[in-house]
């Protein structure tokens, strides 16, 4: 098993795509990356704290290969805008990886060279040493499939899924 923690904006964008994947075992919310000692949600987003929103994604590499999950990162969401997703805008919606060793580093840099030629623009992804991951407020966790009606996910996320499919079906649970 390997885990990646990935922020692509609002993590609950992530965690539909991911809750989604096959060979994925586990997928957490959490905050990462900024310099508050135990941020909770309301203060992650004044955008003061320094945190990202991200998700840490277990996956069985046996299953399906780390550079598929990585791929599928940069298919759902931006890469080449800063501090934004869409209408979400601030650092905690940075596009960002938090590597935990000098291979997921390595690996992390190879994707976004590789992702780079889908993109006019160039990636902005933050490449960062994970420091410690906060567990975010349990609520956040698998929010799509418990909230499938939510305005937020008919229209953020579920066109984010379609474009999934359209790249990764193959390795999408219906």
């Amino acid at each position: 098993m390997m885990t990646f923690v990935l922020g692509g904006g609002c993590f609950w964008c992530l965690d539909a795509l991911y809750q989604k994947t096959r060979g994925v075992t586990d997928v957490i919310s959490g905050y990462t990356g900024g310099h508050t000692p135990d941020p909770d949600y309301d203060a992650v987003c004044t955008g003061t704290t320094g945190h990202a929103e991200v998700v840490a994604v277990t996956f069985d590499e046996s299953i399906i290969p780390a550079e598929v999950i990585l791929d599928m990162f940069f298919v759902s969401h931006d890469p080449t805008t800063l501090n934004r997703q869409g209408y979400d805008v601030g650092t905690q919606y940075r596009s960002s990886m938090f590597y935990q060793d000098t291979e997921q580093k390595e690996l992390f840099e190879r994707s976004v060279e590789r992702n780079q030629e889908s993109w006019s623009a160039p990636i902005v992804t933050e490449v960062s040493r994970l420091p410690r991951f906060h567990l975010a407020e349990e609520w956040h966790n698998n929010f799509y499939a418990k909230h499938p009606e939510q305005g937020y996910c008919q229209v953020i996320i579920n066109p984010k899924l379609a474009k999934a499919r359209k790249y990764y079906a193959q390795w999408l649970i219906e």
